[in-house]
């Protein structure tokens, strides 16, 4: 027997670097409403006068005290609008290799800074991820990706978004009062999804930076359920940040910021995320059955509505999980055509291109001719396995990306698998959560299909069904993947019984 999984690190916890990443671009797109402040109208006037001939703002960011990014923020006057635009890049420590990924924000709004246009983009290595958006009344129109996988679609907005790059654009020109809240409602072109936020004004600090010393205000609040703290100086603008998983960013300037990239061990970023316990598994594939005590829950904004469906039992902290039967009989032809809640997990979704016409002819010589959904299911899951290069991307999975490249972690995998299995007919999808390997559980991304019931499927392990050390959080696209970020850090497991 051996002991723990030799499959590299980064094949598994791809799910945990995206969406670290995703957090760290910030909220590109906020609407906001002040509690007990005054008027937007009175805050707009003031941050006018502050970017009559345009501003810039640098910040170096920190990941456990190593220097591993920088950002940059402008605000330009454009006849009657300004331009607002930042740029973030990160040089992140992966096994085996170093990452660097950049995005670029590009932004027009009215001089109220609300929103009537962006482009947004991130690069890493060979990819690259696209979307640009443009309001009209309280709907935005957005297209994502380019050339024949450009693909359109709109999105409800309950108010006209405000435009902000940083909490700075918000708060400079006017001191905030110790006491004050204010309520944010960010949307995320990353991951199409919208979250609220409270800050609050708590005190007066100090802040060194390069040696000298800063009068500053401090604002606390939730994100994601994780805490974040600003520092502002007398004007607003933000000395400091501090929030997830351990990053920091602090003012800098155009020389200083770039300057001293770290580049240490493989591997770093990974274990940050990783839950440690103390009794180990040995060959985890061939296990039945796994229960563990899991703490931090109660802790935390995290819902832990999916730890208790499916083949996972949690009670009283307790989690139990039993490795599933595949049917012999399914219950259905392909393609699948009841008028049921299953039905919803047939469409394409961003990022789940099921109805693009490479997947769909992709998925179609895959299956040949076979109607028996488990025996297709095992075809497509093998093709995956087999064909996409395992190797780390940190970028916003794409279906129809990862058909092109052929590459990538448990992310690429697990979207790739999700959109053929729907383009032939077969309900999926998305699970995030946790797996066991080498005497820790990582954040990792696999895929259930409905075969009569719901089946978990593992294409970075070419598992089905998977193993029973797969913990699910959370399930859905990126959007759903984030709440996860609400117990980083937070959770803890302890391995009570298991049984082959």
């Amino acid at each position: 027997m051996i002991s723990g999984r030799k499959t590299p690190l980064f094949h598994i916890a791809g799910a945990g670097v995206i969406v670290f990443w995703l957090v760290m671009l910030g909220m590109l797109v906020k609407k906001i409403s002040f509690n007990n402040s005054p008027q937007l109208a009175e805050i707009i006037s003031k941050k006018n006068e502050s970017f009559a001939s345009g501003h810039r703002e640098w910040m170096e960011i920190y990941l456990k005290g190593k220097k591993v990014g920088y950002a940059v923020n402008q605000v330009t006057p454009v006849e009657d609008d300004f331009l607002v635009q930042e740029e973030i890049f990160l040089r992140l420590d992966l096994p085996g290799r170093t990452a660097d990924i950049n995005s670029l924000s590009r932004s027009i709004t009215d001089r109220a800074f609300r929103l009537k246009s962006f482009r947004f983009r991130m690069i890493s290595g060979a990819v690259t991820y696209r979307v640009s958006g443009t309001v009209t009344g309280r709907r935005m129109s957005l297209e994502m990706g380019e050339g024949k996988a450009r693909r359109r679609i709109s999105l409800a907005l309950s108010e006209p978004p405000v435009m902000g790059s940083g909490m700075a654009w918000f708060f400079r020109g006017r001191k905030p009062v110790v006491g004050r809240a204010y309520r944010f409602s960010v949307f995320d072109p990353s991951t199409l999804s919208q979250k609220e936020m409270t800050i609050r004004v708590a005190g007066r600090d100090t802040v060194i930076i390069a040696r000298v010393r800063h009068p500053a205000i401090r604002l606390e609040g939730v994100f994601l359920g994780q805490p974040v703290t600003f520092w502002l100086d007398e004007n607003g603008g933000v000395l400091k940040e501090t929030g997830l998983m351990g990053f920091t960013l602090v003012r800098s300037s155009a020389a200083n910021a770039p300057r001293n990239l770290a580049a240490g061990e493989g591997g770093n970023f990974y274990r940050l995320s990783a839950v440690s316990v103390k009794r180990k598994l040995k060959a985890p594939a061939r296990l039945r059955y796994l229960k563990l005590r899991v703490r931090g829950m109660e802790t935390s904004s995290f819902d832990p509505v999916f730890l208790n469906r499916g083949r996972q039992r949690f009670r009283s902290g307790v989690l139990e999980i039993t490795r599933e039967t595949i049917p012999g009989d399914a219950g259905y032809r392909i393609p699948y055509r009841a008028a049921d809640e299953v039905s919803f997990f047939l469409r394409p979704e961003p990022n789940i291109e099921s109805d693009d016409p490479v997947v769909a002819a992709r998925a179609k010589r895959i299956v040949k001719e076979t109607r028996n959904p488990v025996t297709a299911a095992r075809r497509i899951m093998s093709w995956v396995y087999e064909n996409v290069e395992k190797r780390p991307v940190v970028n916003v999975p794409s279906a129809a990306a990862v058909l092109r490249t052929r590459a990538g972690d448990c992310n690429e995998h697990a979207v790739l698998l999700a959109a053929l299995l729907r383009a032939a007919g077969i309900p999926a999808r998305l699970c995030v959560g946790l797996v066991y390997a080498r005497g820790r559980f990582y954040y990792h991304a696999w895929v259930e299909a409905y075969l009569g019931k719901w089946i978990s499927m593992d294409p970075t392990f070419n598992q089905m069904p998977a193993d029973v050390t797969h913990i699910k959080l959370v399930q859905g696209g990126l959007e759903k993947q984030v709440a996860i970020i609400g117990v980083i850090g937070r959770i803890g497991l302890e391995i009570l019984d298991h049984r082959p």
